[in-house]
């Protein structure tokens, strides 16, 4: 009997889910429990809907980009209260956000901005500026020009192909961009430091996450692992492949795995770094077809696959613990699969509009 009690906390433990924070219509940020599939708490944002939610690398802090007025807000993980907020837009200017990380002191952001201003007879629409944002003076406090090769249109939005979400070196001196090619920067002035001929594999038509997007695949700190396409320079044949970069040293190495489907999500990966997943599609319309593939990491191969029903918006995850896949955003509901069959096992209904953004904490 007196294993008793080491066998009911090890159950509970067992038992015991993450939490998960995902933005929702009009000004919310839903706290679920993944054990219980409802939501338990709400903190509101000040300075409106939140469009994509960022990690800190020690899980203490979430950093919000709300879509009203390109507003930042900042919240506390253990208190789950908002300790800072701010906006961008003035009454002459507007800012279109791309991408975004904050450094590793938690002191401002690196992101990507376009400025609209609004003049007596026009509108005036800037060229895409690399930004850096002062969180405790709540403005902009850097800029410098995007070079004109990134291949991205003037929007800033997150549909081009040349900008894209932001990593920090662990030390804060490097900048990783990635895009349709690996951009390596110099945090303290943006001056090109390298570029890599990777693309990432990110065409899915989701909402994917607008300031950051990358930590769902980092594996561990210091790392980024991810899926990447690359086109060969004699006939152009398109593979996907895992790529795994060293924020500190600059390596990488690519394993090609196969050829690239349509689109692509994003990738992520299991505690124990063993499987990673991802969501494909391909087709438009009444054609369009949908999968999980499932990746082994040891082997770096697919592993399997499945056809799931596609939805026309939608945004993908993983659970805490790595055993559940998430189907979500764009309505009220998450669809819960189980990441090794592959089959819907739950439908939680969380009674508000979901956007696109979610972090997961064990």
């Amino acid at each position: 009997m007196r294993f008793l009690p080491l066998i009911l906390l090890a159950l509970s433990t067992l038992c015991r889910g993450g939490t998960l924070f995902c933005g929702a219509y009009p000004d919310w940020v839903l706290v679920i429990d993944e054990a219980q599939g409802k939501v338990v708490d709400k903190i509101k944002m000040v300075t409106g809907l939140p469009r994509s939610l960022r990690l800190s690398p020690d899980h203490k802090t979430i950093y919000v980009s709300t879509n009203d007025h390109n507003g930042f807000e900042v919240i506390d993980v253990a208190t789950r209260k908002v300790t800072n907020h701010f906006v961008l837009d003035d009454a002459t200017h507007r800012y279109r956000v791309n991408g975004g990380a904050p450094d590793p002191q938690g002191k401002v952001l690196y992101t990507s901005t376009t400025e609209i201003t609004k003049m007596p007879d026009r509108y005036v629409i800037g060229r895409p500026k690399y930004t850096i944002v002062d969180l405790a003076q709540q403005k902009i406090v850097k800029t410098v020009d995007e070079p004109n090769d990134t291949g991205r249109g003037g929007f800033g939005g997150g549909g081009g192909r040349g900008g894209g979400g932001f990593e920090v070196s662990p030390d804060g001196k490097y900048l990783y961009q990635f895009g349709n090619v690996v951009t390596v920067l110099n945090a303290s002035d943006f001056s090109l430091v390298e570029r890599i001929e990777l693309e990432l594999s990110n065409g899915m038509p989701m909402e994917n996450l607008g300031l950051g997007g990358m930590q769902e695949a980092l594996s561990e700190p210091g790392q980024r692992v991810s899926l990447f396409n690359f086109s060969d320079p004699i006939v152009h044949n398109r593979v996907f492949g895992l790529a795994r970069f060293d924020l500190n040293t600059r390596k990488f190495d690519f394993t090609p795995i196969g050829p690239a489907p349509v689109a692509m999500g994003g990738l992520f990966i299991t505690p124990d770094k063993k499987m990673g997943y991802t969501m494909t599609s391909s087709g438009q319309g009444g054609n369009k077809r949908c999968e999980f593939w499932g990746l082994d990491l040891t082997t770096t191969k697919l592993a399997r696959t499945a056809e799931v029903p596609c939805r026309t918006r939608y945004s993908f995850g993983i659970s805490s613990n790595g055993k559940k896949l998430y189907i979500y955003a764009a309505g009220y509901q998450i669809e819960v699969y189980d990441a090794v069959t592959f089959k819907l096992e739950d439908t939680w209904d969380l009674g508000q509009d979901m956007t696109g953004a979610m972090v997961v904490l064990p």
